[in-house]
């Protein structure tokens, strides 16, 4: 499947309907496991303009909800669904009318891009707006936080260096704006819990933090992804990727998360992108 990354019209009523959108890792340190089982990281969360379409209305005939999908397919039941986790959270410490959902599914799973868990922040935010509930950011956050590590971010959606088990943020002056990205998802689901298993803990001689204030054309020799090592002998076809796409000339490329999609940043718009085949590929401009 190949898509063009389209930037929506904002101008559309966000009470209703909005966009959740990806996101890329830059770099990714896996920093040491916790007696909990989480894993401390360091990593730079970037938001991409690939989007899924969520819209929430006020239900005039359920008493609970009713949620209907489209899209790419999720292929589990609805209260499964990080969309449905967010509503009855938070309809569990607030009060407000039964809701109809309806999500039309573009971000692929397993692929390292966190669109389940921006469909779960952005529905916690449209219906603090739908419903006035003056729930602030922080707060949100924190809500957040209970259905998934990766969900926070969402929430203020701009570029941030995480720490923790990715929940603790940093603001940082960081603009890809202008650049061109190419994403690449093969057909190779991989989860997070097998992704952890397989990697090393270890402390970084130096913090992303630091390095990622190096200019981009300095990143390929300093800015890694540590589930790269272990998913690449795994899934040598993802390494492939990656390698193509520095052929293709990318500036930077890298895997997104734990897999499997792999992006490159061009400093012009790259060709040859049907080479890719069997893949999701989705390009566009960088904001």
């Amino acid at each position: 499947m190949k898509t063009q990354l389209q930037t929506p019209d904002r101008k559309l009523n966000i009470n209703m309907l909005s966009y959740p959108n990806a996101k890329i890792n830059l770099g990714l340190n896996v920093v040491e496991r916790r007696p909990n089982g989480y894993h401390t990281i360091e990593t730079v969360f970037y938001p991409i303009g690939l989007n899924d379409v969520l819209e929430v209305l006020p239900s005039e005939t359920c008493s609970d909800y009713s949620f209907s999908s489209s899209g790419i397919s999720f292929g589990g039941a609805p209260e499964e669904n990080l969309i449905v986790k967010a509503y009855r959270l938070l309809r569990s410490e607030y009060q407000f009318p039964p809701v109809d959902i309806s999500l039309f599914k573009q971000i692929p799973f397993g692929a390292g891009l966190g669109g389940g868990s921006s469909d779960a922040a952005f529905m916690l935010k449209v219906l603090n707006e739908l419903f006035e509930l003056k729930i602030t950011s922080k707060k949100l956050e924190r809500l957040a936080a209970r259905l998934g590590a990766d969900c926070p971010v969402f929430i203020q959606n701009k570029a941030v260096f995480a720490s923790g088990i990715g929940n603790v943020f940093t603001q940082i002056e960081l603009s890809l704006k202008g650049y061109f990205l190419l994403l690449v998802k093969p057909d190779i689901y991989i989860s997070t819990p097998e992704a952890y298993s397989q990697v090393k803990p270890e402390e970084p001689e130096i913090s992303l933090l630091d390095l990622i204030k190096e200019p981009i054309s300095e990143w390929k020799n300093s800015i890694k992804n540590d589930f790269e090592k272990s998913v690449f002998v795994r899934y040598p076809s993802i390494e492939e990727i990656k390698n193509n796409l520095y052929e293709m000339g990318a500036i930077y490329a890298s895997m997104s998360g734990s897999g499997s999609s792999v992006y490159g940043i061009f400093e012009s718009i790259p060709d040859k992108t049907d080479s890719f085949d069997d893949c999701f590929v989705a390009k566009g401009i960088l904001e």
